[in-house]
Formats: structure tokens, C-alpha cells, sequence
């Protein structure tokens, strides 16, 4: 089997991360914050270290991270907990849905949305002419899970910074596959999901907040702070992470951020050559039509000539056991950009563990695929 769909979560954990995982079952599945008793606290300083450790990985020593299940909450809680009444927020059309359900939502309230059609590393330069007075927030994902294009991150929080609006980006698709520094960027909200290119399991992903930045909660319950208190506290994180933390992937995610860590610059290395090498192979099958840019991120968006990019991933997987992803991949608006709406893409997306043979064994499919056909 060669698996191909690393966007939507990576396959291959390091070993570390699975020691972790045993070790957590058997020692660390008190519930932290709650007790006093010495396994509660056990637990509790592992999640502390975690907290740690993502901060210096993302250079973010001015900001405190709150956990949530995945990215998409993160940026749930970034938009619910930020925005109000008549604020005017700056989008870009790569954004998840993640992102558009939740800005959708918040027109029935009077938010408004200006949406930048933009390539995205242009995304930057159309931020001037749409500004408003009131304008709060600019959101931008940093690489696209359809394309793998990236944006142009200083630019976007220089511009930020310039006007003080709030910057959120959404980090979903670069964390573990290109350095982020948080401060030296500008970036107030920063969302990331721990099961993809940080190598934890399911179950985790993160807010990084800006230190002074004021967030509201948007869930309710159980902190183990002030608990005489009946309106939800809004000190961070504790406010922000009503009930049982996931501990266990908590855990597994402190164990995949030290194997990047130790290993950064060989992965980064590989996988631009697993891209660049994926993206040329591609690129020489005329009957393909190439989606993505030859500086893409580990990600590579295809159709086949009058084939349906769902039919052609049900080939793949199939009668090749190659796993891709194909369809819309939860961002419309890009879809429509690039006039796929209705077909979808076929989306290739890779990480360290995949290897040139693999990719090599994609074009044979795909050309004995397409030879079939004709």
C-alpha cells in the first residue's frame, strides 16, 4: 500500500510517538488539572512541557497555547471568540471550511466578509484596497490543503501589525513541514492540528494566542479554577479547555514536536525532493492537468483528462493500492478559482516517510489508467 493522503492526517508515526502513546496508558491517564493528588500532577506537568515545547518550536514565548480536539476547533474558538457585531474580517478564498462555514454563520449577525480571489502568495498585495474602518481581522491560511501554495506571511502580519487588526492564520497544512515563527511574523492566532505534519495521533490540535490579545470562551464548563464561579472564566488556557483534556494525545503530540525538532532540517530537506521530484514526474503526463505551482508544499492537485477525479482515486486505490484523496477537500472557494467546483481534483499529498519509488509507481498508474481508457 502507498499512502499518499498525509494532508488529512499522516500514516506513519515515529516510534517515539508510539512509546509515548503505552507509556501514557500506563502511567498518565489521571486527569490533570483537577486533583492534587501526585498522578494528577504527573499528568499535568507532561501537558505543561507539551505547552512548552510548541511554544519554542513555533517561537512563540509571547503567547500561551490553549489545546482543542483539532484545527478546525482552534479556529472555531479563534472567529466565535474574537469577532462581533458589524466587525469586517479579510479572507482569503483557500480557506477550509473550517474557516467559511464559521464566517457564514456570523454574517446572520452582521459580520461582514470581503473574500480575496487572489493567488494566494498575492494574498498580501490586495489587503490595502479592501481595508475598512472597520476592520478587524485578516485570516489566511499559510498552505493550501488543495494546492499547496503558500502565503506570504511577514507581508500579511507587517500589514497587520501596521493597521492593528488581527492576524490568524491557519497552520493546519505547514506545521511539521516548514519553519513558523510566530513572533518575527506577527501572527496573533495561530491554528494547528497536531494528527498531520506534527506526527501526534488524533484528538489534539491548538490555538496559540498572542499574549493580550482578549478572547471569549465559547464552550462552558468544568476548569478546575474558580469553580465557585458560575460565569466561565476567560484566563487563558484554563477558561479555554472546559473538561478532561485529551491527555493521552496531548502526550503524543509533545513526542512527534521533539522528533521534528531533532530532525527538522532532513525532513524539510526530503520532502522538497519528494515535491519537486512528485511535481515534475506529473508534469510530463500530458493527459493530466496540473493544479499546483512547482514551489508547492508537499501538496500536488491533479485531474485526468474526461475522467472524474473520484472515479480515477477509487482506480487508485483499488487496483493499485494507492491511497489518494479526491473531491472538493473541504474548500470550495478554491475550487471555484480553479474551475473544478464540479469535478473536484485528485490531491497527492506526501510527507517524509513516502519515497521516489512510490512516485514513480503513481505515473505508472496513472498512465495504465489512461491507457485503459483509450
Amino acid at each position: 500500500m502507498i499512502y499518499f493522503d498525509n494532508a488529512a492526517t499522516s500514516l506513519l508515526k515515529p516510534y517515539s510517538v508510539k512509546r509515548a502513546v503505552i507509556d501514557a496508558l500506563d502511567n498518565y491517564t489521571a486527569n490533570p488539572g483537577r486533583s492534587g493528588h501526585f498522578r494528577s500532577m504527573m499528568v499535568a506537568e507532561k501537558i505543561f512541557d507539551t505547552r512548552e515545547m510548541l511554544k519554542h518550536f513555533f517561537n512563540a514565548n509571547d503567547y500561551e497555547v490553549i489545546f482543542t480536539k483539532n484545527c478546525t476547533e482552534a479556529l472555531n474558538l479563534a472567529i466565535l471568540g474574537t469577532l462581533k457585531e458589524k466587525d469586517h474580517i479579510i479572507v482569503s478564498c483557500y480557506e477550509h471550511n473550517s474557516v467559511l462555514r464559521t464566517l457564514e454563520h456570523l454574517k446572520k449577525d452582521g459580520i461582514e466578509v470581503t473574500m480575496i480571489y487572489s493567488d494566494l502568495n498575492d494574498f498580501s498585495n490586495h489587503l490595502e484596497e479592501n481595508i475598512k474602518v472597520n476592520t478587524k481581522m485578516v485570516i489566511c491560511t499559510m498552505v493550501s490543503n488543495v494546492t499547496g501554495e503558500s502565503s506570504d506571511v511577514e507581508s500579511i502580519g507587517n500589514f497587520c501589525q501596521k493597521h492593528k487588526l488581527i492576524y490568524l492564520a491557519d497552520g493546519a497544512q505547514a506545521s511539521g513541514h516548514i519553519k513558523i515563527d510566530l513572533t518575527n511574523s506577527n501572527i496573533d492566532f495561530f491554528c494547528f492540528a497536531g494528527h498531520k505534519g506534527l506526527m501526534s495521533i488524533t484528538g489534539v490540535g491548538g490555538l496559540v494566542v498572542k499574549k493580550g490579545i482578549k478572547l471569549s470562551p465559547i464552550m462552558f464548563g468544568g476548569t478546575g479554577t474558580e469553580s465557585e464561579n458560575l460565569n466561565q472564566p476567560d484566563a487563558i488556557p484554563e477558561g479555554f479547555e472546559a473538561g478532561t483534556l485529551a491527555s493521552i494525545p496531548i502526550i503524543s503530540l509533545k513526542a512527534g514536536v521533539e522528533f521534528l525538532e531533532k530532525n527538522f532540517s532532513k525532513i524539510i530537506e526530503k520532502e522538497e525532493k519528494l515535491t519537486n521530484y512528485l511535481y515534475n514526474s506529473l508534469k510530463n503526463l500530458k493527459f493530466l492537468t496540473i493544479y499546483s505551482k512547482d514551489d508547492s508544499k508537499n501538496v500536488i492537485s491533479f485531474n485526468m483528462k474526461n475522467l472524474d477525479s473520484s472515479y480515477l482515486a477509487d482506480l487508485l486505490d483499488e487496483k493499485f493500492q494507492i491511497c489518494v484523496r479526491a473531491g472538493l477537500h473541504c474548500a470550495p472557494l478554491i475550487h471555484k478559482k480553479l474551475d473544478t467546483i464540479n469535478t473536484g481534483t485528485v490531491r497527492v499529498s506526501l510527507d517524509y516517510n513516502n519515497r521516489f519509488e512510490e512516485i514513480d509507481r503513481l505515473v505508472y498508474a496513472l498512465k495504465s489508467i489512461y491507457s485503459s481508457l483509450s
